[in-house]
């Protein structure tokens, strides 16, 4: 692909599983996604949900199904998504990547974070797919800094021109000790809005640096971020972020309370 043609990137706040089988909002927004893109030769997903030591990729011809949750009904779990994996695409990554080493997988397959929106993006999943994880160890009790996952993810750029997409799953806002797990359409938190759109802002002036250092975002944002794992993925997305591309929002909104569905497109 040359430069003009080059894959656009994605930020998907996924939620709950419970989206897999709701038509709402959110989901509508997804199956809209899917028309519209161009058709990608694979997708790669960095997933909220895959967190290693070290950096890995999956390279295995057929991805397994992970249901990564628990206590939701039966009718999720005998829901498959059967798309082939991208190994070749994977093992891409590998050389690709300099600031690290990245190490292919055989065990994982896709989680939730993946497969349960391209489910409404591609329902035919006949597109291949693979995962990314994050690093998630610790040193001295510390996580990576995120400048570390910016400068990782900005190595992934030739992945575009290749005709991949790339999609960042988490949440900007997910706060699961305050969640309102009985009502998903439930009023948000004042302090998971305000956050929500203090992130918002710098999305749209492409304040990357005030995004990685989200601490200093008012004292909202212990609540909005009481974890790394789902702010993570954004940071991926906004680091594939080209001098001159445009981001554009494709839904806003909030589910159960305390999680931010907020969903962007750059590109």
């Amino acid at each position: 692909m040359n430069e003009t043609e080059k894959m656009p990137v994605l930020f998907i706040g996924h939620g709950s599983p419970m989206n897999l089988i709701l038509k709402n909002k959110f989901t509508a927004s997804l199956a809209e996604l899917g028309k519209n893109l161009p058709k990608p030769k694979a997708i790669m997903v960095i997933s909220a949900h895959w967190l290693t030591t070290g950096t890995h990729v999956t390279c295995m011809e057929k991805p397994r199904t992970i249901y990564d949750f628990y206590g939701f009904p039966d009718d999720l779990y005998e829901i498959e998504y059967t798309s082939p994996g991208s190994p070749d695409d994977a093992r891409y990554v590998k050389e690709l990547v300099q600031k690290v080493q990245v190490k292919c997988n055989m065990d994982w397959g896709l989680d939730h974070a993946s497969w349960a929106i391209l489910k409404h993006m591609y329902p035919k999943a006949d597109i291949p797919v693979f995962e990314m994880s994050l690093d998630y160890s610790f040193n001295e009790w510390h996580p990576k800094p995120l400048q570390y996952h910016y400068d990782l993810a900005s190595e992934l750029i030739g992945l575009r021109k290749r005709g991949i997409l790339i999609i960042g799953s988490g949440n900007i806002v997910h706060n699961l000790g305050l969640i309102d797990f009985r009502n998903i359409d439930a009023e948000p938190f004042k302090w998971a809005k305000e956050f929500d759109e203090t992130v918002k802002f710098n999305l749209i002036n492409k304040n990357h640096k005030d995004l990685i250092n989200y601490q200093n975002m008012g004292k909202e944002a212990s609540l909005a971020v009481p974890t790394l794992d789902h702010y993570l993925p954004m940071i991926y997305t906004i680091a594939l972020q080209e001098k001159n591309e445009q981001l554009k929002f494709t839904y806003e909104g909030f589910q159960n309370g305390s999680i931010s569905m907020r969903c962007f497109q750059i590109g």
